[in-house]
């Protein structure tokens, strides 16, 4: 007879025995065992049964007082006391034997368990900030509550766009949100919630749907006439304590349409798919190069699907150079590591391209290598995972030093109105102390076509050619710290001679905040001026712009000169979807209607 022992109180069958007064034990011979229940099975381990044996003498009569002894085949499926008390420990197949004298009899015991639950834990239920990640633990448990080896859960998330789960059941923070996370063998499963809560110093990310500008404010920003479709704290994009933002830039993919976000972070450079505008995804992150240290200026452009990253005060970091395919199809944020480092350069505050040509421009390069006065470090680009040196240009007599220093500049093949240089490849700089204008066609021999200064200079910082290459608008970046001027200031250069530019108009701004970079599409220009966030300006009337609206990237600033708040912005996605870095803030994606 076979027997299925499962977990529930097992019953107890008593053995015979002597009466308790006999002294002595009768070992006669014995002729067999009969041994009570038969076969056993086992669905649980730490299950016991207890087992009678009687022994009988060859005439098929009980032999009282008969001493048995247990034994068992192995010692991995079960134990066995002199009681006959079995207990399993082990899955698999096994023989309890009884023997007295020199009879013996055994039966087979069967231990497999059976599932009965999944017990889920987790080392850490709230994840603060993206990339961070938690271990989920699954244990398959029988009906007596041990663990069952052996058994591999399937994990799934209930919110895997913001809380993925691998296979092995690590939860990676991807988005703001609270995801169960479910463990599953067969039929069964358990569950366990993560969280990811990512705060700035105005609270949560905001996600999900648009919040218009309405009576003055979306959500906790003033603003005018610009609706916030999302906003990504820092710790949104993987950024701990001490990590602050720099400059931002896009990617559109052509293979797919999707739009993505570069965002300079103190210590490299995330990747952020914002297609969605009001649901960005944060989809990884790339460190300085190994041997850098973290430094607040960053700077990243785009040309044949790789970014060119530099950063300035960093030591030896190079030119990064990232194949930007590799976002791609990713549904798990990770840590990435740069497609190849052109060290020619060690620091350099801007980097610079003219897609049309395939050459990039290092400027305001420090620290060693080949710096060519700050100036213009021309770089190759055509191949962009082999970037190769093509020359320097520094116009003399300009910066700080006179040494031709370039802050920042655009370079174009020049459409304006100049006959004389149309076709050619023309680079506006802003050189500290002056607008530099240089013919860089011929890189083995670049041109120093013009330089121009203005009342009140402090930091000729940055600027932006309109469309049709006329007009050169430049911010200079500490006339407002240095009490020059009493608003913020933008110049708007005439350069329809590229001999000659004129000071053709001033815009000042509402606040005294400080100015940094201004980008021009169309008839409109978005300024990023820190503590006052970024400014949409029409400039239909060329010199005579005029505000559309504005979005504070940071209320809690009083819009006065300083460096908080809103450093760039990225106004050229096909879609018309505007990115925005706030240094303390984070990531805003913004629209204007």
């Amino acid at each position: 007879m076979r027997r299925l022992l499962t977990a529930v109180p097992c019953f107890l069958l008593a053995a015979c025995g002597g009466s308790p007064t006999t002294p002595d034990t009768i070992n006669p011979p014995s002729a067999g065992i009969v041994i009570t229940p038969g076969d056993l099975d086992f669905n649980a381990l730490g299950l016991t049964a207890t087992l009678s044996a009687v022994v009988r003498d060859a005439d098929g009569n009980v032999v009282p007082g008969a001493q048995v002894t247990w034994s068992r085949g192995t010692s991995t499926v079960v134990q066995v006391n002199n009681s006959g008390v079995v207990t399993a420990i082990g899955n698999g197949e096994d023989q309890v034997v009884a023997t007295s004298g020199s009879a013996s009899a055994s039966i087979t015991v069967r231990v497999q368990q059976v599932p009965a639950a999944v017990v889920v834990t987790v080392d850490r239920s709230t994840l603060n900030r993206a990339l961070e990640s938690a271990q989920v633990q699954a244990s398959v448990r029988d009906g007596n509550d041990r663990a069952i080896a052996g058994s591999t859960p399937t994990f799934t998330s209930s919110q895997p766009n913001a809380l993925p789960v691998s296979d092995a059941g690590v939860v990676t923070a991807s988005a703001q949100g609270t995801a169960t996370i479910t463990a599953s063998v067969g039929a069964l499963s358990g569950q366990v919630q993560v969280s990811a809560a990512f705060n700035g110093p105005l609270g949560p990310g905001i996600t999900g749907q648009a919040v218009p500008c309405v009576g003055g404010t979306a959500g906790p920003f003033p603003c005018s006439g610009i609706t916030l479709q999302s906003y990504l704290p820092i710790a949104a994009l993987g950024g701990g304590p001490g990590v602050d933002l720099n400059d931002v830039w896009g990617w559109t993919d052509a293979s797919t349409a999707r739009e993505y976000a570069l965002v300079g972070r103190r210590d490299g450079m995330a990747f952020v798919d914002v297609t969605d505008p009001v649901s960005p995804r944060f989809l990884g992150f790339l460190p300085i190069t190994a041997g850098a240290s973290p430094n607040v200026w960053h700077d990243v452009k785009v040309y044949a699907d790789h970014a060119f990253i530099v950063a300035d005060g960093a030591g030896p970091h190079g030119m990064q150079v990232f194949d930007l395919r590799q976002l791609r199809g990713l549904t798990t944020p990770r840590q990435f590591t740069p497609t190849a480092v052109y060290t020619q350069v060690r620091s350099a505050h801007n980097m610079v391209i003219n897609e049309a040509t395939g050459f990039g421009y290092i400027v305001g390069a420090s620290g060693g290598g080949t710096t060519c006065g700050g100036g213009l470090h021309m770089v190759n680009l055509q191949n962009p995972a082999a970037p190769t040196f093509a020359g320097c240009f520094s116009h003399s007599g300009t910066g700080r030093a006179g040494s031709g220093y370039t802050h920042d500049a655009q370079c174009v093949v020049y459409a304006g109105p100049d006959a004389a240089y149309q076709g050619h490849e023309i680079c506006f700089g802003s050189n500290e102390t002056a607008l530099s204008i240089a013919d860089v066609t011929s890189k083995g021999s670049p041109v120093a076509v013009a330089s121009a200064g203005y009342p009140a200079v402090s930091y000729t910082h940055q600027g932006w050619l309109t469309e049709d290459h006329r007009y050169f608008y430049v911010n200079d970046e500490l006339d407002e710290l240095n009490g020059l001027v009493p608003q913020t200031r933008t110049l708007i250069w005439d350069v329809q001679d590229l001999d000659d530019p004129v000071l053709a108009g001033i815009f000042l701004g509402p606040t005294t905040a400080s100015d940094h970079n201004n980008y021009i599409r169309g008839n409109r220009m978005y300024a990023s001026n820190y503590q006052f966030g970024v400014r949409v300006v029409n400039i239909t009337n060329r010199t005579s712009p005029v505000q559309l609206g504005f979005f504070d990237t940071s209320p809690q600033r009083p819009n006065i000169p300083g460096f908080d708040g809103s450093w760039s912005n990225y106004p050229f996605f096909p879609s018309g979807n505007i990115v925005v870095t706030s240094g303390d803030e984070g990531l805003f994606v913004l629209r204007v209607p």
